[in-house]
């Protein structure tokens, strides 16, 4: 398949996604599945996420398993929140930026120059972020201080200036078209008129940014020769050595930019509470990972991945009711996904040569149908999940997506391998 065609791929399943979404929504009633509101709300969820798995992919391209994430995050925010009630929001940026960066180096000081496991300096990169954090607020946020005079305190920080936020001219701002054309609840057209106004009414300009380092990402690391060198360090470090390619500094500089996009993951943070909080990353560095995980180590498959769960956030806080209507979004896709293989299946002419596949082929079609009679009947039982369950729909939903992805993924072949010039094991 050509690189066009992988887009006009994408393209027809985007297009596909929002038929089943708006028919969804005139079957259910929920208006809230496909407005503007709900999107604009996947938006700002998507973004944190996507900014760590961002840094996930920076760093595992190079060979070095980042799961400090979520602790850089926290540096990120605490820095951010710090800088930017002083001096504002291009402070708070900077800021940000050099305390997950921080992070960074002190993973690749421990992975790269003294070969320390990688999970086991993630993990204490994850532990030191908030006990460091929290040593420096009780310290600066002190009584008598001038922030503590501002309303900081402990766990808070004062409120930060803000970044400007801009929206289309007469689609999504004056005139506001696309809002005019969102509340006629016209099929398809309508939901098309929500999803374009919530990607761009009042957007922060910290999310341009975000949407942005996703193409350059893409540019830097398979069209330059920086990312060549780059991928190879994660593919065969020795390979790379041999042609020239300083392995180490390779390395240093992969995990160093992504400590700062975790970092400015928690910048984000702060800009969206207008001030720090203790623990407002709430795992989001975990998830960011798992995101870059589901996307197959690319930014397009990362940038999937986030959305696809700030979207189910974003539903579960703009309405618990609608959540149900994931039920028969799911078992529709479960029967497109039969069609497809009943199609296939067809097509061979010789049934007899999938059973020469295994029985691994009918196992998952009978469980795909199973559950799509499960979902559906859940559908026409169920009228509103419990708060607890409601609350967890994110988590099971990327959960869900991860096993049915892991059939296709494939790592960078030295990922988490610990490199010695010269000591090729």
């Amino acid at each position: 398949m050509t690189r066009v065609g992988k887009y006009h791929v994408a393209l027809v399943g985007v297009a596909v996604l929002l038929l089943l979404l708006s028919l969804v929504r005139v079957v259910t009633g929920y208006a809230d599945i496909t407005s503007s509101g709900t999107f604009a709300s996947a938006l700002l969820l998507a973004v944190p996420i996507g900014l760590a798995g961002l840094g996930g992919l920076w760093a595992e391209r190079a060979g070095v398993v980042n799961i400090g994430l979520e602790g850089m995050m926290v540096l990120g925010t605490w820095f951010a929140g710090w800088a930017g009630y002083q001096w504002g929001a291009v402070a708070a940026l900077v800021a940000g930026l050099l305390g997950g960066a921080l992070g960074g180096l002190l993973h690749a000081i421990a992975t790269v120059t003294f070969g320390v496991d990688h999970i086991i300096s993630g993990v204490a990169i994850n532990l030191l972020g908030p006990g460091v954090t929290r040593f420096l607020s009780e310290v600066l946020y002190k009584e008598g201080t001038q922030a503590a005079e501002m309303g900081a305190g402990i766990t808070t920080s004062p409120a930060v200036t803000l970044p400007p936020e801009v929206s289309l001219p007469l689609l999504s701002d004056g005139p506001d078209l696309l809002g005019r054309l969102e509340s006629t609840h016209w099929f398809l057209l309508s939901d098309l008129a929500g999803l374009l106004r919530g990607l761009t009414h009042n957007v922060n300009v910290l999310v341009v940014l975000a949407v942005l380092l996703l193409p350059l990402t893409f540019f830097i690391l398979w069209r330059t020769a920086f990312g060549l060198r780059l991928r190879s360090a994660g593919e065969n470090p020795w390979a790379a050595e041999s042609l020239g390619v300083n392995v180490y500094l390779i390395k240093y500089v992969a995990v160093v930019i992504s400590g700062a996009f975790a970092g400015l993951g928690g910048v984000f943070l702060v800009f969206v509470s207008t001030k720090y909080v203790e623990g407002q990353t709430a795992g989001r560095g975990f998830i960011g990972l798992a995101a870059m995980i589901f996307g197959n180590w690319r930014p397009g498959g990362l940038a999937t991945g986030a959305g696809l769960f700030g979207y189910a956030n974003g539903l579960q806080l703009r309405s618990s009711g609608a959540v149900t209507s994931f039920f028969l979004f799911g078992a529709v896709l479960l029967l497109i996904y039969l069609g497809q293989r009943v199609r296939r299946l067809l097509a061979s002419g010789e049934p007899a040569e999938m059973v020469t596949r295994g029985a691994r082929q009918y196992t998952t079609m009978a469980a795909a149908a199973a559950g799509m009679v499960v979902l559906f009947w859940l559908w026409l039982t169920v009228d509103q999940l419990p708060n607890e369950f409601v609350f967890i729909t994110p988590h099971v939903l990327t959960l869900i997506v991860l096993l049915v992805a892991s059939q296709r993924l494939r790592m960078p072949k030295a990922d988490g391998v610990r490199y010695r010039r010269g000591e090729q094991h």
